[in-house]
């Protein structure tokens, strides 16, 4: 095949090896190969359009592309001897048609917006596919939370036992965490889809090109409009990363109560066998491995964010060739991040909960005794921070009874707490798990009647937000094929 067309003039094509590897970006660059393809094909649709190019190389040109577009890309254009695969398409092309015809299709362009626009487009694709995977996390989420309205559990704060609530409460704890992330990254979408084709270098070209064009023909919201910020901003790719971190970080924080909860001891969860591993000696082992290499994922998803920052903090305007080292922790911090909200859909669908073993834990460590002293406030008239302490104390002699109260009220506020009308059918009212959560009825709190609530806002949220993604894909297949069925027009002229 045809060397690499760039090294033509310039420069001269002896190298050593170590140096083509060193500079090469070829394995990074197998994810947005396809892009490369789309974007050649509208460019050279705005060549044709506008005349710049001559309608004969025009239409033997994307007779190629169209090729490559309807069988896929062969490994030679991955060759190692080729920079990038932008380069080895162009060689591609050459090789099949000849440097007259196919060394037209670079005008009006460089890599530099060229890979810009490849990045956004792959980015698109993977967003929407991971925003698809939340929203559906999030419905598994409400469903289990449906079936489990009334099922209590002890709430924890410094992991020790705080309050009683519901595994609906719990769980859609993390459906709203998530909802965030589905947000985050549907205001990401909003700012990557921006097409900065068109910029050149850094300062467009004297050519009379439709940028306006080329972007509609792949589906952009718009254009993006400096074209020095359309080769070297890369907050959009920064953000992305940092999207996939934090959701990465819900995920782990998930991954370690799920841990912790399918230990023996605890035994709140059962993950399915599919979701565990055994162990190599233990023949009794049932292991947490899939939530284990999560929460480690989220180490490595954090690090692909830190390198990223680091990659880009320092770099003047306006292309620097040190971006390229950016896309391999961008490409692998959502491969990551992927992969583990797929897994994780499918252990929290199939997990069991040991209601039992969570009703029992429920009433331990006096996690009723906050509604106690809210009771004696609100039905007896105390000071909050009177009733804190009178429950504290009895808390620490280990009797919460009315005598022990009584005593307690005498002792440290010089009140009766039986002359204000308190009883031992109040105070064992007071002390249950269902008195607990069910007066807890304000908007996103733990009762029945609040977690349905919540429930059903969150279910109308998430259709919705399916129903949006639905429409950009729909947008960006429908895009796709107006611009193949212009290319396969041109050809036919």
């Amino acid at each position: 095949m045809t060397k690499d067309p760039l090294r033509g003039g310039r420069l001269g094509d002896s190298r050593p090896s170590e140096v083509w590897d060193y500079l090469s970006s070829m394995e990074a660059d197998r994810f947005i190969g396809m892009a490369d393809v789309s974007v050649d094909i509208a460019h050279l649709l705005m060549l044709s359009r506008q005349e710049i190019i001559d309608q004969d190389s025009a239409k033997k040109i994307m007779n190629v592309l169209l090729k490559l577009h309807d069988e896929g890309l062969p490994d030679s254009v991955y060759d190692e001897k080729f920079e990038d695969v932008h380069a080895g398409i162009e060689a591609y092309i050459i090789d099949k048609i000849g440097i007259d015809s196919g060394g037209r299709l670079h005008m009006g362009r460089s890599r530099n917006d060229e890979v810009a626009t490849c990045v956004r487009i792959r980015l698109r694709e993977e967003i929407l596919d991971l925003m698809s995977d939340i929203a559906i996390l999030r419905s598994i989420f409400c469903g289990f939370a449906k079936d489990n309205t009334d099922i209590y559990m002890p709430g924890f704060t410094h992991l020790q036992h705080a309050q009683p609530t519901t595994v609906a409460h719990y769980l859609m704890n993390y459906e709203q965490a998530f909802k965030r992330d589905f947000e985050r990254l549907g205001d990401a979408y909003l700012r990557i889809d921006q097409c900065p084709l068109g910029a050149a270098a850094f300062a467009s070209t004297g050519y009379p090109i439709d940028r306006e064009y080329t972007s509609d023909l792949l589906g952009f919201g718009g254009v993006l409009e400096n074209t020095m910020d359309c080769v070297a901003g890369r907050d959009f790719a920064l953000e992305v990363v940092s999207d996939c971190a934090i959701l990465m970080n819900n995920i782990s924080r998930l991954c370690e109560e799920i841990i912790f909860w399918s230990s023996s001891f605890v035994s709140f969860v059962i993950l399915a066998d599919e979701y565990c591993s055994t162990s190599s000696i233990m023949p009794q082992k049932k292991n947490p491995d899939c939530a284990e290499i999560m929460r480690a994922k989220a180490g490595s998803v954090s690090g692909c964010q830190m390198a990223a920052f680091s990659i880009i903090k320092n770099l003047p305007m306006s292309y620097n060739r040190d971006m390229q080292e950016l896309w391999p922790h961008l490409w692998k911090a959502i491969s990551d991040t992927k992969s583990s909200i797929k897994i994780l859909n499918g252990m929290i669908r199939t997990a069991h909960i040991n209601r039992k073993r969570m009703a029992e834990e429920a009433v331990k460590g006096n996690t009723t005794a906050t509604e106690l002293a809210d009771i004696l406030v609100r039905e007896y008239g105390l000071a909050f921070r009177t009733a804190h302490n009178i429950v504290g104390r009895a808390v620490r002699t280990g009797k919460l009874d009315l005598e022990t109260l009584e005593m307690s009220a005498k002792e440290m506020a010089g009140i009766s707490l039986v002359e204000l009308g308190l009883t031992e059918d109040a105070v064992a009212d007071s002390l249950e798990v269902s008195t607990s959560v069910n007066v807890r009825n304000a908007t996103g709190g733990p009762s029945p009647q609040a977690v349905m609530a919540s429930i059903m806002r969150s279910e109308a949220a998430y259709a919705d937000d399916l129903e949006w993604i639905r429409g950009l894909k729909m947008h960006l297949h429908s895009s796709e094929k107006h611009m193949i069925e212009k290319a396969r027009e041109l050809v036919m002229e």
